[in-house]
């Protein structure tokens, strides 16, 4: 069992005091209030993941996604290394991933960073170390980052992945075991709501 709280993380966005806490429930992206928006972890979101890529199911929500500027930088949470590093095409998907591990209480952990611009997975070598606070990612444009508005989603993991890939959104019969291998990113983020 993993004890959250026997570390210090280092913020993966430096957010400002004030930013939008999104609710995405109704499947709208509406425009935040905010520079910064955070949209929730667990949270379904029917409507809002509409290519085939879903195959029009999964709409339970396995991260956090932390909106802002193009180009906004994303820093290693805690000393680790890249696991895994690519580009996800399809409509909808991620663009630009960054998958760095880490180990916490023994146990390792893996972290996705998603929608990413072209410049964050460029110079990355599996086995790279990564020191807590280093940049590893900058926020993608729509046409770099799988067609969505600018923002990060920030993913955790029990489980190895295979590829520079992991199911960021789940099929409602998937949840309950999708929270077990995906625990909730505000164990390290704090509670950003």
């Amino acid at each position: 069992m993993i004890d959250w709280g026997s570390n210090e993380y280092h913020p993966v966005v430096d957010l400002p005091e004030d930013y939008t806490v999104l609710d995405l429930s109704q499947g709208v992206w509406n425009q935040p209030e905010t520079e910064f928006s955070v949209g929730k972890y667990d949270e379904v979101r029917p409507n809002l993941y509409n290519t085939e890529l879903f195959g029009g199911e999964r709409n339970v929500h396995m991260g956090i996604d932390i909106g802002g500027p193009v180009g906004t930088p994303c820093m290693a949470f805690m000393d680790g290394e890249i696991s895994h590093f690519g580009y996800n095409p399809a409509s909808g998907d991620y663009g630009n991933v960054v998958i760095t591990k880490h180990e916490i209480s023994g146990i390792s952990v893996w972290a996705l960073y998603g929608h990413l611009n072209a410049a964050s997975i460029e110079g990355k070598r599996v086995g790279q170390r990564v020191m807590a606070g280093e940049v590893v990612a900058w926020f993608g444009a729509f046409e770099e980052n799988g067609g969505w508005e600018p923002h990060l989603h920030f993913q955790l993991s029990l489980v190895q992945p295979e590829t520079h890939d992991m199911p960021g959104v789940v099929a409602p019969g998937e949840r309950t075991r999708a929270l077990e291998i995906y625990p909730d990113p505000r164990n390290i983020l704090g509670p950003l709501y």
